[in-house]
């Protein structure tokens, strides 16, 4: 039992990695764009990144969202260092939802914008998104309030 819940995991957490489709990843690369991922990747040292919340989903209900759960919610958050000094990151995800930010995806930003605050360590955003996700309404509005007071309260004390 143990075994098939540890390959059940590896497989989330693959789907999860590999994003919502390969056809969203050749729609990215036709603009002319990289995916959150590898703007990632490419930001930071190779192989220091560590991700947060790679799993979290929405939970909106209303306009067909219910059948539509991808993990990471449409933005990737993490850790990792640059030429070996520790970042925290966030990259939005235009493949999911065009990258609009919605309750969870906020609340994967708010997090590591107070991670960063917390360690006193740089935060990188690297924003590819179509704005709020009105489908979830106020939530997605409140979500970008979260973000900018923690921008304030990180003015002057944490380089972003």
């Amino acid at each position: 039992m143990e075994q098939q819940a540890l390959t059940e995991l590896a497989v989330i957490r693959a789907e999860a990695l590999r994003g919502p489709s390969e056809r969203a990843t050749e729609a990215q690369h036709a603009k002319g764009k990289l995916t959150a991922r590898e703007r990632i990747e490419l930001l930071l040292d190779s192989g220091s990144f560590k991700e947060v919340e790679q799993l979290r989903r929405h939970r909106a209900t209303g306009f067909g969202l219910e059948a539509k759960k991808p993990y990471t919610d449409g933005v990737i958050t993490g850790w990792g260092t640059v030429e070996g000094r520790t970042v925290f990151v966030y990259a939005h995800d235009f493949r999911i939802f065009g990258g609009a930010l919605g309750e969870a995806h906020a609340t994967k930003i708010h997090k590591i914008m107070d991670m960063a605050i917390s360690a006193g360590a740089p935060l990188v955003s690297l924003n590819d998104g179509a704005g709020a996700r009105i489908q979830e309404g106020v939530s997605a509005l409140a979500g970008y309030g979260g973000i900018f007071q923690r921008n304030t309260r990180a003015s002057g004390v944490i380089p972003q």
